[in-house]
């Protein structure tokens, strides 16, 4: 009996293209979500001025213009949806701002979906390289309450 509902975490890696191509190739749903998330520009120069030390600049965006970083995103997200429906998936897409962290950004979108499973790639690091980067699909993994099928990179 298929899902009504899938989340598919989609952001143009060829792992995230690869997670759609099995979630085509092993999952039926009713529906399926590509939901890309999204950092605005203001916050990303926030963030990175802090990690240097560098004072940030006095900058405000231009209300008149949608950030670039939502521009991106919604090519990205067009991406994924068409690489969904290419491998059958009844698929629609989304974009979501990332308030805090990205893996929050996913399981919130899954937990105001409703969505029966949560499909996303991974990185595939290992030893102390993992304990170093933490992966966005293990903190998926880690914090929602709904099946998670985690796609590791090809070979």
């Amino acid at each position: 009996m298929p899902a009504d509902l899938m989340l598919i975490a989609y952001d143009g890696t060829e792992n995230s293209k690869r997670a759609v191509e099995y979630a085509g190739r092993f999952l039926s749903a009713e529906r399926a979500v590509v939901l890309t998330a999204w950092e605005p520009m203001v916050r990303q120069a926030a963030r990175m001025s802090g990690l240097s030390g560098v004072m940030q600049p006095e900058w405000v965006p231009d209300e008149d213009s949608e950030d670039i970083a939502l521009t991106d995103a919604k090519t990205v997200n067009v991406e994924g949806l068409d690489l969904a429906r290419s491998v059958g998936l009844n698929a629609e897409g989304r974009t979501a701002e990332c308030l805090t962290t990205i893996w929050t950004t996913i399981v919130e979108a899954a937990d105001e979906l409703n969505a029966d499973i949560i499909v996303a790639g991974t990185r595939g690091t290992t030893g102390l390289k993992s304990l170093l980067q933490s992966s966005v699909a293990d903190h998926v993994l880690r914090h929602c309450h709904r099946p998670v099928l985690i796609v590791p990179p090809g070979r």
